[in-house]
């Protein structure tokens, strides 16, 4: 796994922060924190996206943030726990995983042959 894969793993954690604060921010400081993990998300999403697929870097980035949102729920938030949405949890990170395991690991622009 190269840096870029690691970048896309580090945006989804910062989605998830942000994603909550959008539900639950209700102070000024919180409000700041969720701007600042949109900021870090984007921002670390588009210089992976620069070398990865674009295509795959997104469907993956989406995919591990949507898993992370939700057991975050379940953790923080007390969300019910149902065996259908762990078991649908697990076919979309196995989707995920499957998407990396395929995909090439791209070129630098300009670093082309």
């Amino acid at each position: 796994m190269n840096k870029y894969w690691v970048m896309i793993i580090i945006a989804a954690f910062f989605e998830v922060f942000w994603v909550i604060g959008l539900k639950y921010a209700d102070s000024l400081l919180e409000w700041i924190g969720t701007a600042i993990a949109i900021v870090v998300t984007f921002y670390v999403l588009i210089v992976a996206g620069r070398t990865l697929p674009v295509g795959t870097v997104y469907a993956v980035f989406v995919g591990l943030g949507t898993a992370g949102t939700v057991i975050a729920e379940l953790v923080l938030f007390g969300e019910p726990l149902k065996v259908e949405k762990i078991l649908l949890i697990i076919l979309l990170l196995v989707g995920v995983i499957g998407l990396k395991l395929v995909t090439n690991e791209g070129t630098q622009k300009g670093d082309e042959a």
